[in-house]
């Protein structure tokens, strides 16, 4: 169960930053729109504390996810550290979307992890 609930946050958080980053058209643009900012920075936290808590057993089979870079997102965003304007982007560009496509491959790999009472 908490497998299922743990991809369903990923899913909604990736969904949210698409709608907020969709009518943007750059990433100074981003950077410059505090309220935006924000919010993209809020769900990028809860997305790495999701991941954070996955079962080890899922973090064993998600070996080509970046778990040094959701970890040093997690630390400056926790901590509210200065700057970070690479490794928030980073973690727009490079590591949502591979985690979004390696939590989806593990799913349609090993589906009976995402089923309730899992």
């Amino acid at each position: 169960m908490l497998p299922r609930i743990q991809y369903e946050i990923l899913q909604s958080r990736g969904q949210a930053l698409r709608a907020l980053l969709a009518p943007m058209e750059s990433e100074q643009e981003l950077f410059a729109s505090a309220n935006t900012l924000a919010r993209v920075e809020a769900h990028l936290l809860e997305m790495a504390q999701t991941l954070a808590h996955l079962p080890e057993p899922l973090r064993l089979r998600l070996t080509k996810l970046d778990w040094h870079g959701w970890a040093r997102l997690q630390q400056l965003l926790e901590q509210n550290a200065q700057p970070r304007h690479e490794e928030v982007w980073y973690g727009l560009r490079a590591l949502v979307p591979a985690t979004l496509e390696l939590m989806a491959q593990l799913r349609r790999q090993e589906p009976v992890w995402f089923e309730p009472g899992f």
